[in-house]
């Protein structure tokens, strides 16, 4: 009998492998391919019309955070590269803030509705997902341009005398990031929120709890699981987004995905896009890290 069982056992291994191959096959050349193909670029040296020549160099590498003088050969930080990077942070840590603010009190609300109403009001959150995302980000730039709708009212009923620039600013940024990206934070915060047990919230009223110490000590500690994927879903994407930064900043407020894109046009530069790139992936793999080890604590808390 135990030899039969794992006959069986094996039998049952190999068939699940067997229905794992396509996926893994995909996997492997679709994604860990083109990944081994940035990093063997990411060493090489850069072709004089674009491309590469297969010579080995870690000037690409060197030139992410560094440059050298061409008149003297001295060593000094890239400005411009860090800046860059410093822009993509910081706005993404924005854009996951505001989605945050944004994001938690729409939760609550559907979380909140009669069963029978909320598929409407997630149809409702998940609606622009069928729209494409350029099309999404040039009706926010209608809203906020120059002679948009915003400006165009304002103006009508006396509110400012001249339009207001919105447009191409960090601001219009982070505005048409938090637009493509909130639903990311709905759907974790409202997945935790729908098994929230609300006679918890209506026990600490009793207890004469105010509601800020409610939302602050009963309900966010409870939807963390959700908060911490919802910023993860929103600031990894973010942080590497090129549609949004390339058509709201106009080209001046350049973002990670913006300069990549630059090296492997304009710049000609492979190897530096390439170990740009892999910077980009390290950056995300630090807030995956982050949140791992956030889940895992969560988990250790709660048994």
């Amino acid at each position: 009998m135990a030899g039969t069982s794992l006959t069986a056992e094996k039998r049952a291994s190999r068939r699940r492998w067997l229905l794992l191959a396509p996926a893994l096959v995909i996997l492997v050349f679709a994604a860990s391919g083109p990944l081994l193909i940035t990093v063997i670029y990411s060493f090489l040296t850069p072709g004089d019309y674009g491309g590469v020549e297969w010579q080995f160099s870690t000037d690409a590498w060197f030139n992410v955070f560094a440059q050298r003088d061409i008149f003297d050969d001295t060593l000094s930080w890239s400005d411009a590269h860090l800046s860059i990077f410093w822009r993509s942070v910081k706005l993404s840590l924005m854009t996951t803030i505001a989605c945050l603010f944004f994001g938690v009190p729409t939760a609550y609300f559907i979380a909140t509705r009669p069963k029978k109403q909320r598929e409407f009001w997630m149809l409702l959150i998940i609606i622009p997902f069928w729209t494409n995302l350029l099309i999404r980000t040039f009706a926010i730039l209608e809203l906020i341009r120059n002679e948009g709708t915003i400006n165009t009212v304002l103006l009508a009923i006396g509110v400012i005398d001249e339009p207001i620039q919105m447009l191409y600013t960090e601001f219009s940024i982070i505005v048409g990031m938090v637009y493509v990206y909130l639903p990311l934070m709905v759907l974790p915060v409202y997945a935790s929120m729908e098994r929230l047990d609300f006679s918890l919230i209506e026990a600490a009223y009793d207890l004469y709890a105010t509601r800020l110490r409610v939302l602050r000590r009963v309900i966010l500690p409870l939807v963390k699981p959700g908060i911490v994927a919802g910023s993860i879903l929103v600031f990894v994407p973010s942080l590497g987004a090129y549609v949004t930064p390339r058509v709201m900043g106009g080209g001046n407020q350049l973002m990670i995905g913006n300069l990549i894109e630059l090296q492997f046009g304009q710049g000609r530069n492979w190897p530096l896009g390439a170990a740009l790139s892999m910077t980009l992936l390290a950056i995300v793999m630090v807030a995956l890290i982050a949140y791992v080890r956030a889940a895992g604590t969560e988990e250790t808390h709660h048994g």
